[in-house]
């Protein structure tokens, strides 16, 4: 009898919904590549068209397909029908596309080009981010707001001297690396875990910057979810200022499993 139950505890774990549906979900957090402007902050870069950059993003290209995705999803408006297909992508796939320095056509679409995926489907929706008014409560509030303002904006602008560094002697890969390691993703987040203090009573200029960054963010899980079917294995392409969340949104998501992308990223 013991053996007869064994056998049915081993048949429920195999069985189990979870299990069979697992789904495998790698965020890889990116620079922005064309170095568009709209962050508070911002990279410098040389131009990722260079032979150079190419060849070290066909590493990184080939590196990442050893994950094998079924699913590419990217920073791209979630706009029209459901799943949101990325029309573009099939532009790119005949080479009519105009030639693009975007993060989403340098990784997404090649990588997806390269795993023979027809598709590419973009989870991202509109939000706001209202850092002026924190800036003038700190402004408005005590001597010691602005500098408290100001460190918190340093530390975010010490993260991207590293990131800048490593792209100046290194390469695409290595750069992608620095954004994906975990701690520097942690200390990405700090400045959204201290803007909570910019507020009093009900003026929260700081809780309203925060929860409307929150706010996006969980959309963008709905959709990664949403996009979701059992046994995927997705490739999330994102700016890295998203990763801390998207990362918890796949952790916190039943029956997914979070990848490292530094498991397969080329050093």
């Amino acid at each position: 009898m013991r053996g007869v139950g064994r056998l049915i505890v081993l048949l429920a774990i195999l069985a189990s919904p979870v299990r069979a549906a697992q789904v495998q979900a790698m965020v890889l957090a990116t620079h922005h590549m064309a170095n568009p402007g709209l962050d508070r902050h911002n990279i410098k870069d040389d131009d990722i068209l260079l032979p150079r950059r190419q060849h070290e993003l066909a590493a990184v290209t080939n590196a990442l397909a050893r994950f094998r995705p079924t699913k590419i999803a990217v920073e791209s408006l979630a706009a029209g029908d459901w799943p949101a297909r990325v029309v573009k992508y099939d532009d790119y796939l005949d080479r009519r596309l105009a030639t693009s320095r975007n993060e989403v056509v340098q990784i997404g679409f090649r990588l997806a080009r390269q795993v023979r995926l027809n598709d590419v489907w973009g989870i991202d929706v509109r939000g706001n981010f209202p850092y002026a008014a924190v800036k003038r409560y700190a402004a408005t509030h005590g001597s010691s707001l602005p500098e408290r303002l100001d460190a918190m904006n340093a530390a975010t602008e010490q993260m991207l001297y590293g990131l800048n560094r490593v792209l100046k002697t290194g390469t695409v890969g290595q750069a992608l690396r620095y954004l994906n390691d975990p701690q520097n993703i942690a200390e990405s987040n700090e400045f959204y875990r201290d803007v909570r203090g910019f507020g009093d009573g009900t003026n929260q200029p700081g809780e309203s910057l925060l929860r409307a960054w929150q706010a996006r963010n969980n959309a963008i899980c709905a959709h990664l979810v949403q996009l979701a079917e059992p046994s995927d294995r997705i490739v999330v392409v994102y700016g890295a200022g998203h990763a801390y969340l998207l990362r918890q949104c796949v952790r916190d998501s039943p029956g997914f499993k979070l990848v490292e992308a530094n498991d397969y990223l080329p050093n």
